[in-house]
């Protein structure tokens, strides 16, 4: 009898069972660059500027998440944004190399697939997180650089720019202000996680003021700039380069929480304020794991950052 009653309740119990599931939550986190970044070096009312811009970024994310579109969709889209402002160190405000020319670097990551592609040394591609997603989506090879990327970029209908839409006088002055002293630059990236529980990573970069051409940074090198894995968490970093590299920030990052079953906060306080510090790099990233938890670690005095979850919760940070 009991047994009877059970098999008719079932039915209803699956479907109450159906209708309390949630989606996973989802979440994204972008950043504009990290360094000397202090109330003094950028005054007030021009803060404004970048504030507006990482909003627009983070609201051009959340859309698309909510909508139940793909962290690699959210993830794109979200640089474009800072790609197409004069205002960060990518696309439209790349810096320029000592020879005076604009470099561009850019990757992007599935942490579903373990997929990833990216561009490097390329001065013609309106916005290379596009065509680091077509080199990942539709070539069979990771990293294409130069006139090979941009070759390719075009036969596949990729938004192609002259050199003079990169052209800005605020980094032209940068240029002559650093020849002799080579400052560093920043990046922007952005990192989601979408309602399927996927994971992606984004990175975009003019490298940094003075370089010398042909010089490639962290930024196209999966798991030094940019790195994605369903398993843990995805990484987008920002700083000197040549660190980010010798020290694989991004994936080290991923490593310690799968090896040593470290939490996302843990890992990336360890490989930021521990081990680049000590190794002399400056930098930070930003992260967020598979439950949607986020982080943003730099050991500089500041880093453009922000972040929006799908509670709606929105905040947007320049300095400590």
């Amino acid at each position: 009898m009991k047994i009877s009653i059970f098999f008719q309740l079932l039915p209803i119990l699956l479907i109450t069972s159906c209708s309390r599931y949630e989606s996973p939550d989802f979440a994204l986190v972008i950043h504009g660059g990290s360094g000397s970044i202090s109330p003094e070096s950028i005054p007030e009312e021009f803060r404004k500027y970048y504030t507006d811009v990482m909003l627009r970024a983070l609201d051009t994310g959340y859309v698309l998440l909510k909508a139940g579109r793909s962290s690699l969709d959210a993830v794109e889209a979200a640089i474009i944004i800072m790609e197409d402002s004069p205002l960060f160190n990518a696309g439209k405000g790349a810096v320029f190399t000592h020879d005076g020319k604009n470099e561009m670097d850019a990757s992007i990551m599935d942490g579903l697939t373990m997929n990833a592609g990216a561009v490097a040394a390329v001065g013609d591609i309106k916005n290379p997180i596009t065509a680091a997603r077509k080199v990942m989506e539709e070539s069979e090879h990771v990293l294409l650089s130069g006139a090979g990327a941009s070759k390719f970029a075009r036969e596949h209908g990729i938004v192609m720019a002259d050199s003079s839409y990169f052209f800005t006088e605020r980094r032209w002055k940068a240029l002559q202000d650093q020849l002799s002293r080579n400052k560093k630059n920043g990046t922007v990236g952005c990192v989601a996680l979408d309602k399927n529980g996927n994971l992606a990573a984004g990175t975009s970069t003019g490298g940094m003021t003075n370089k010398l051409t042909g010089r490639i940074g962290d930024t196209p090198i999966i798991g030094a700039g940019n790195y994605a894995n369903n398993k843990t968490c995805a990484v987008s970093a920002t700083g000197h380069g040549e660190f980010l590299i010798r020290y694989t920030v991004a994936h080290d990052i991923s490593a310690l929480m799968e090896y040593k079953n470290l939490s996302l906060e843990e890992a990336a306080k360890q490989v930021i304020h521990e081990k680049l510090k000590k190794a002399g790099g400056d930098g930070g990233i930003i992260a967020v794991d598979r439950e949607g938890n986020i982080a943003m670690e730099f050991n500089t005095t500041g880093m453009f950052r922000g972040y929006v979850t799908s509670d709606g919760k929105k905040e947007v940070l320049i300095f400590k």
